[in-house]
């Protein structure tokens, strides 16, 4: 050709090559626009050989032309025929598939091979070009699919009637995976068996009746004509001593499946890439012409794609069976239970071809009974995205655990995200719940603004600052703090939730709203609507054909804790400090009713402000708050966590913690912006 092709070639839309690709079909010396399409894709200075030794193929995909194949033929070889363009044809077209992969669940299937009459149908087919034509037909629509029983429907509706009566599929149990090694002996199932539709109006023959005969299981044994068959490869007539052998072994007793005299069974073996998966046998009637020679090679080709299809399918089930595995343990397996607040979620995967998402949602208990909701969404569907937003989320985690505001958090995120690359970027909203103020802050990075229920089915969509996406950079966040009243539902949500091909962002969220209103007014005057009757209702507005994208979602209802639940003080760091802690404690829990507990509060309340007094050298924080459990808190300025230790006989401290972990039902330890947080609590008698 005169040195090395183009890497990349720049096609004028208007040009020669333009025309040649959109045509779809094969271009030899017998077309003029051959020479100018060869000087587009090659380069003005190439040199190929000259005659019908040269053939330009567009590669055709079900979406359109995805690029060219030029084939060549030295000048001592013969020119391309019409046959050797037939070839090439369906070469390219298999190679078009696999650049393309696989086409939308819309795309239409190809229409079967054209047959002249039923009687044409049943007989063998003769002409070598009518065999070709069948078997491009066949492994085009074995190839489309993505699923095993896709590609084995693919392969019984490829055959039956064109090639065969009947068919039966047998793979092996269970399949391997990838380059896995199976263990065990080699055990076939019956996957499919079909016959001709046509024989459903009829009197089929008993003896070419595929749906009954063979077993479930088929245990291959080492040595057996049935194990050299498979090992063979090459696919056999069962009429030959090792076919019938074979045949027998495969389905049980003979007698119960037994075929006319001659060539009318095709047993071929189904060879993945590593190891044979498989068997399928064609049957034809009595009254069918017997298979001929030519139709093994046929029947070669059908096992050929149709066991490689099968590999590619177990893999790919596996892959997307991980995939869906990492996105789910990515989620939060079950919601936190925090005071003043209930908590529902949903997550909805996106289409088949598209499941794995970088959505997510967490709920995530901070110091001073408050709660973080967080909803975020990485954009792309692959495992990268899974991936970045899995680190995300974890960030966001860690972040909040530090008693940051929301701002601050995505400010974080944000060079989080810059520095696992500058092509990721995601939105998100982080909204902290306060239920003793009942107030909630909220900041957005590029996310779907929520919407508040209020009791009654009265529903709003929150106005704020819309910022920039997380992993742009740069950007300053704003957080505005809101009104939280007791019975509101707030619902966060991903972009899948209100964004498709059928509805553009702004229409769904005015859907959402009005979904949401009426569902609330469902539930009576006054009263709010059962969180997961909410999240299963919002739901029903994405259609079956509309999820193009996966969907979180993350209803908060906001109960609050009543001021006459909450005791609040503030203690100087002195001596008679854990003395007054005691008292305040003790007459708190008296006027709630609470006095079995004083004894061992009392106790745990001096023990903590005793350390915290030694620690610090301003005011020691204490509140008593009283949900369905009474909870502690205790905070100072120093940033230090207190752990768990046992003491030594001879040591002076270390047992306050102890006793905490002992009398209390959970207690833990958190930092602030302004220093830490210990708490514990009790289950109330």
């Amino acid at each position: 050709m005169g040195g090395a092709a183009p890497v990349t070639v720049a096609m004028a839309p208007s040009g020669v090559l333009a025309k040649v690709l959109d045509a779809g079909e094969a271009l030899g010396r017998d077309s003029g626009d051959l020479d100018p399409a060869l000087r587009e894709l090659l380069g003005p200075n190439s040199r190929v050989p000259r005659g019908d030794r040269v053939l330009l193929v567009p590669l055709v995909g079900p979406d359109g032309t995805v690029g060219a194949a030029l084939f060549l033929r030295r000048p001592d070889r013969d020119v391309f025929r019409a046959q050797d363009r037939q070839v090439l044809g369906e070469l390219s077209a298999h190679a078009a598939l696999g650049v393309s992969g696989t086409p939308p669940a819309s795309h239409p299937a190809p229409p079967p091979p054209p047959q002249a009459s039923r009687a044409a149908a049943t007989g063998p087919m003769r002409q070598d070009a009518d065999r070709l034509r069948f078997v491009g037909a066949a492994t085009r629509r074995i190839s489309r699919a993505m699923d095993l029983d896709e590609i084995v429907a693919g392969l019984c509706r490829a055959v039956l009637p064109s090639f065969s009566d009947g068919i039966l599929v047998c793979l092996r149990e269970p399949l391997p995976v990838g380059d896995e090694r199976p263990t065990g002996p080699l055990v076939l199932r019956l996957h499919r068996a079909d016959r001709d539709p046509a024989e459903d109006d009829t009197d089929a023959s008993p003896s070419c009746e595929p749906g009954m005969p063979a077993p479930g299981l088929c245990e291959v044994r080492p040595g057996s004509d049935l194990a050299e068959v498979l090992r063979g490869v090459r696919p056999v007539f069962t009429d030959s001593p090792a076919g019938r052998g074979a045949l027998s072994e495969l389905t049980g007793d003979g007698r119960a499946f037994a075929l006319p005299d001659g060539q009318r069974a095709i047993l071929a073996p189904l060879r993945g890439r590593r190891r044979v998966i498989g068997t399928v046998l064609f049957l034809r009637r009595p009254e069918s012409r017997p298979f001929e020679v030519n139709d093994l090679l046929v029947a070669a080709q059908l096992a050929t794609h149709s066991a490689l299809g099968i590999d590619k399918a177990v893999l790919y089930g596996r892959e997307a069976h991980i995939a869906d595995e990492l996105q789910r343990t990515m989620l939060p397996e079950t919601l936190p239970s925090p005071p003043g607040i209930r908590l529902a979620a949903r997550y909805l995967p996106a289409a088949e071809s598209a499941r794995v998402g970088g959505d997510w949602y967490d709920a995530i208990p901070l110091p001073g009974s408050r709660v973080a909701l967080v909803v975020g969404d990485v954009m792309g569907h692959s495992m990268t995205s899974a991936a970045i937003m899995g680190q995300l989320r974890t960030t966001a985690q860690t972040l909040a655990g530090l008693g940051l505001p929301p701002q601050e958090v995505l400010h974080h995120l944000d060079e989080q995200a810059q520095r696992l690359g500058a092509e990721h970027m995601a939105t998100c909203l982080y909204a902290v719940y306060d239920p003793v103020s009942h107030r909630i802050t909220i900041a957005n990075a590029g996310h779907p603004p929520p919407v508040l229920l209020h009791p009654g089915g009265r529903a709003e969509v929150l106005r704020m600052p819309p910022g920039a996406p997380i992993g742009v950079g740069g950007v300053d966040f704003e957080a505005v703090e809101l009104d939280a009243p007791g019975g509101a539902t707030l619902l966060l949500y991903t972009d899948g939730l209100v964004e498709s091909r059928l509805r553009d962002v702004w229409t769904g969220i005015e859907q959402l709203r009005e979904k949401a209103g009426t569902t609330g007014r469902l539930a009576g005057p006054g009263r709010p609507p059962a969180l997961e009757t909410l999240c299963d209702d919002v739901l029903d507005m994405v259609g079956p054909g509309d999820r193009d994208d996966d969907i979180a979602l993350l209803a908060a209802r906001f109960d609050g804790i009543v001021p006459g639940d909450v005791a609040y003080w503030s203690l100087e760091p002195e001596d008679a400090a854990p003395g007054r802690a005691r008292r305040l404690a003790r007459r708190t829990l008296s006027r709630w009713n609470l006095e079995e507990l004083g004894d061992s509060v009392e106790l745990l309340v001096s023990e903590l402000v005793t350390n915290a007094v030694r620690h610090t050298s301003r005011p020691v924080t204490l509140r008593l708050l009283r949900t369905d459990v009474l909870r502690c808190e205790i905070g100072d300025d120093a940033p230090e966590l207190p752990r768990l230790r046992r003491a030594r006989p001879t040591d002076e401290n270390g047992r306050g913690l102890y006793l905490v972990s002992r009398l209390a039902m959970r207690w833990g330890a958190a930092r602030l912006s302004t220093g830490k947080i210990v708490w514990f609590e009790f289950a109330r008698p």
